[in-house]
């Protein structure tokens, strides 16, 4: 059975690495103004010509993974229902696998050339429509850089298996494995860590409950000093990878629970975290890094591209138990989640064996 994931992992890799090379090409090659044309709007959410691009590639590379696997596929733009079955005529139900993709999380980044984005990937066997986010056994994820940028990064994990990792020099050819190295740090001050606010709408919120918690983990404000710092990273698998690398000692995104606050002043909330965004957790969780909901639990959604996610990651346990207990009550103080029910520890999943 491990060897069925190890050669579905050889097979995911290089169709990540077919469509890193069909975007960086598209980036050398046409200008801004052309990968950043709005095409059109599905599942909620803006489609840009450059994904158009990374779309084509996909469709391409699992046309002919499906010629020796059955499996669902799941990623924004393909169709209303994000979903294709492979090959082509299968019953979903009969499939072996459901495979979730983001080919391009981070396209805004990417299309203006400010920072790299990511190839994201999670499978799961094929529990039907109610497989969810826990399922996932295999996940990759996979740097696409901007164009001035030689090196590159990928990360995979096999639940209950050591991560690998690779640095690749998209020029010479030249491969270097790679570890994650979450923090060891027991204290958010003087490091990276904050609450996702990317996009307009929300962001006063936001920024008051970010630095609230800092405030009551650090103290007031000094003159003349900063004592911990933000980087919001418009990718939530390059979120993940500043994580796993110990750029970032805790990240929070909560845009889905401020969305019935924001209703209440007449506001909307305009784009959130989705589980094809958040495929990739398992990595992080198999490195060390501690990856929760709201709540404290692990993550869990279905399988689709509408569902609004919250997520939570924290480097490590202590960083956890700095940040966990005042984040919580801040948010459940302003009515944003309802009362702790009683903790029950953060599960890992690691004693599930792998179904294909």
């Amino acid at each position: 059975m491990i060897y069925q994931a190890q050669e579905l992992l050889g097979q995911l890799r290089a169709i990540h690495e077919a469509i890193r090379a069909r975007v960086v090409a598209s980036c050398e090659q046409q200008a801004v103004e052309q990968l950043s044309a709005i095409v059109g709007v599905q599942a909620g959410d803006t489609i840009f010509a450059l994904d158009r691009v990374s779309e084509e590639a996909l469709i391409e590379q699992f046309e002919v993974l499906g010629r020796s696997r059955s499996f669902v596929l799941i990623a924004e733009g393909l169709g209303e229902d994000g979903q294709v079955t492979f090959p082509r005529g299968t019953d979903p139900d009969k499939a072996e696998l459901r495979i979730i993709i983001d080919p391009i999380d981070g396209t805004r980044g990417i299309m203006y050339q400010k920072r790299s984005a990511w190839i994201l990937t999670g499978v799961a066997p094929n529990l039907g429509p109610d497989t969810r986010l826990d399922a996932i056994e295999l996940a990759l994820q996979t740097e696409i850089p901007v164009v001035k940028q030689d090196l590159c990064d990928s990360f995979w994990a096999i639940r209950g298996q050591e991560v690998g990792g690779e640095r690749v020099n998209r020029h010479t050819g030249e491969r270097q494995s790679l570890s994650p190295r979450p923090s060891h740090a027991n204290t958010i001050a003087y490091g990276y860590g904050g609450i996702s606010r990317f996009f307009p709408g929300g962001r006063a919120m936001l920024a008051a409950i970010d630095d609230e918690v800092v405030e009551k983990i650090l103290g007031k404000n000094e003159p003349g000093k900063a004592r911990a710092f933000e980087d919001q990273y418009l990718a939530t698998g390059g979120q993940l990878y500043e994580l796993l690398m110990g750029h970032d000692r805790w990240i929070a995104d909560l845009r889905p629970l401020i969305d019935n606050q924001l209703r209440l002043h007449g506001e909307e909330l305009s784009l959130c975290c989705h589980p094809y965004d958040l495929c990739t957790e398992l990595i992080a969780r198999e490195a060390g890094v501690i990856v929760t909901d709201e709540a404290g639990k692990q993550l869990s959604a279905p399988l689709d591209v509408t569902t609004g996610m919250t997520w939570i990651g924290y480097a490590n346990q202590q960083i956890h138990d700095q940040v966990a207990p005042i984040l919580t009550a801040i948010i459940q103080e302003k009515g944003l989640i309802g009362r702790p029910e009683q903790q029950q520890g953060v599960e890992t999943g690691r004693e599930r064996d792998v179904a294909f």
